[in-house]
């Protein structure tokens, strides 16, 4: 059963705003189409497989965006039904743990996780990015990681810190390129957010170790340096701060990268 959405919207924030968002079958993803839906947008998501818990009203599109097949299927579906797009939100990333240290890597793992997290985004953002700008208006947001500043030295998560840096800077540099034709770019860096495939990684914590779900959860914080709020973040959280950001109250934001770690990082 679909959980009541814990903020208030307003039902026409985003009315017949094109939204696509990859990755949005689980987690922050699926927040986010949740959150974009409720406000009346026209929301289509990606992935690899489809959601067991299918979401009405969501186009739903299979695809890899790892791959420039991936990519491919998503542009040439979304030119076809929707003839472009107004808002863009990056959010498909993430690492598969391998057992040893950076060492174990290949090449083709490295090339794998730098085309999900960081070639991905630049592709899709090269198919409709120039239509945006033929327009004069469009939103990008891609979703960072706070690994990017605290990359923890443990095999494929530190490519994926890796990546996720590159996407930051990538990022910014994209911002100045296209802000004077009226598309603004945007990052967010997460923090610990509680999502599937954080308690995948506590459950792999306790299977290894055998120490409880809270002590798990409390090692995946610990390797942080901590949490001041007291907790990890919530998907909704995230998705609250990507509307704001693809919303006309942040028309002056561009270039920007939230971090929202629930003070992780010491702000300097």
């Amino acid at each position: 059963m679909t959980q009541p959405y814990p903020f208030s919207t307003s039902a026409d924030e985003f009315a017949d705003k094109r939204v696509l968002v990859t990755g949005g079958t689980r987690g922050i993803g699926a927040a986010v189409v949740r959150r974009f839906q409720l406000a009346g947008a026209r929301v289509a998501a990606t992935a690899r497989s489809a959601s067991a818990h299918g979401v009405d009203g969501v186009l739903f599109i299979p695809a890899d965006i790892g791959t420039a097949a991936g990519v491919e299927t998503v542009v040439s579906r979304l030119a076809a039904d929707w003839a472009g797009l107004d808002i863009l939100i990056s959010n498909a990333g993430g690492v598969e743990t391998k057992p040893g240290g950076f060492e174990s890597l290949s090449d083709a793992d490295w090339q794998a996780i730098i085309d999900l997290n960081l070639v991905g985004p630049a592709r899709l953002d090269r198919a409709f990015v120039p239509g945006m700008i033929e327009r004069g208006s469009g939103v990008v947001i891609h979703i960072g990681s706070v690994a990017a500043r605290l990359p923890i030295a443990a095999n494929s998560t530190l490519v994926y810190a890796a990546a996720k840096a590159g996407l930051a800077t990538y990022s910014k540099g994209l911002a100045k390129a296209v802000a004077p034709h009226g598309v603004r770019v945007t990052m967010i860096s997460p923090g610990f957010i509680e999502t599937s495939g954080a308690q995948g990684m506590i459950a792999d914590i306790v299977r290894n170790t055998g120490a409880s779900e809270a002590a798990a959860r409390q090692k995946i914080v610990d390797m942080l340096g901590g949490i001041p709020v007291g907790r990890p973040g919530r998907p909704e959280e995230v998705a609250e701060l990507v509307a704001f950001l693809a919303s006309e109250r942040a028309a002056f934001v561009s270039g920007a990268n939230y971090v929202l770690d629930g003070g992780t990082i010491p702000t300097v």
